[in-house]
């Protein structure tokens, strides 16, 4: 039998987590079941079962991918000489990334992100990669405020790991605000941000 190369594996893989992701954003984890995940994909139970152990694997790779995302629109695995060189990358980024829950292809990763918080109070897979999606961030803008303070840019007083989650938070309540309201106004909601840090660093 010829060898199957490794970017076919690879490509196969991501076909079963577009087809896994569809399935979960549109009945939920719950409701759907490996056969639901077979039909959409055109590949046997059998064959999705060879790449994933069950439904919470693939929230784990679903979830990896986001978040793996989201670091590129952030810059965050840029190398820079400081922290005061990785700003303009992680800030320019920031209303950029928000922005991006608008689009329509983002719709959906949003909802399927809000039940991964969810599937996270449940499974300690999945709320362990669903905390890496905070936690990687939070440290890379908590040392930027860190640095800022340092420089007499920012106001010393501010806790930088209290704000660094602020600006998880504001992340996520869009994600949650844009997964209910199809007519959220992210533009305005996006122009406010930009307001308060613009605020923030006087």
């Amino acid at each position: 039998m010829p060898k199957v190369s490794e970017e076919h594996l690879r490509a196969r893989r991501a076909q079963i987590l577009d087809a896994a992701a569809r399935c979960f954003a549109r009945a939920g984890f719950h409701r759907t079941t490996i056969q639901d995940i077979a039909a959409e994909s055109g590949f046997s139970a059998g064959l999705i079962y060879r790449y994933f152990a069950d439904k919470d694997d693939m929230v784990v790779a679903i979830a990896d991918q986001w978040h793996d995302q989201q670091a590129r629109r952030l810059h965050l695995d840029e190398p820079a000489g400081n922290p005061a060189d990785a700003f303009p990358g992680v800030a320019g980024g920031y209303p950029e990334l928000l922005r991006s829950l608008a689009d329509a292809d983002e719709r959906q990763r949003v909802q399927l992100g809000v039940q991964i918080w969810a599937e996270a109070l449940r499974a300690p897979r999945v709320h362990a990669v669903a905390r890496e999606g905070v936690d990687r961030p939070r440290a890379v803008v908590g040392d930027l405020v860190r640095a800022a303070q340092e420089r007499g840019e920012l106001d010393a007083a501010w806790p930088a790991d209290g704000l660094a989650r602020v600006f998880v938070a504001i992340y996520q309540g869009l994600a949650l605000q844009t997964a209910w309201d199809p007519e959220l106004d992210n533009s305005g909601y996006v122009a406010a941000v930009e307001r308060l840090i613009g605020a923030l660093a006087r």
